[in-house]
């Protein structure tokens, strides 16, 4: 499954050339992960995730869509009976397992591609959690300049 944010990667081209390196594979697509990434929306993907039996993500997008594809990798395997939440309550001491995933990266900058944490926030109670985990840990990251062209000078300098 494709996770991306706000349609950014539609509007550049970036998700067609994806979809294009992946024709010939069942590919489902979750968009609208929002900067912060909301734990309400995560849940909505977590759940198309064990619908649809999902066995790899791929983030499009910059270090919200990758927090938040790592959240959903985690969720889909966390057991049932137990709310999600807690996988950011614990830090992810508990997590014993995640979905792979990997990521095309659009935003440089949070380094969010080339670690194991992430950080998501909860719209119904104001709070925002950071999480840890090996098992969240892209396992490959597409870095392509050309994809920074679009970016205002002010977010690249920070690479």
């Amino acid at each position: 499954m494709i996770t991306y944010g706000g349609g950014s990667v539609k509007k550049t081209g970036v998700l067609d050339q994806v979809l294009d390196a992946l024709k010939g594979m069942d590919v489902l697509e979750f968009g609208g992960i929002e900067p912060n990434p909301a734990y309400e929306t995560l849940m909505n993907a977590v759940k198309l995730v064990r619908e649809q039996k999902v066995t790899f993500l791929l983030a499009v997008g910059g270090g919200s869509v990758l927090d938040g594809t790592k959240f959903i990798a985690a969720a889909a395997n966390y057991p049932e009976n137990i709310d999600p939440w807690h996988i950011l309550q614990t830090g992810g001491k508990e997590i014993k397992s995640a979905i792979p995933m990997g990521c095309v990266l659009t935003l440089p900058a949070t380094g969010s591609e080339s670690n194991a944490g992430a950080v998501i926030s909860r719209k119904t109670t104001g709070d925002k959690q950071a999480f840890h985990s090996a098992h969240v840990q892209p396992v490959f990251a597409v870095l392509d300049p050309v994809y920074t062209y679009t970016l205002p000078p002010r977010q690249v300098a920070t690479v």
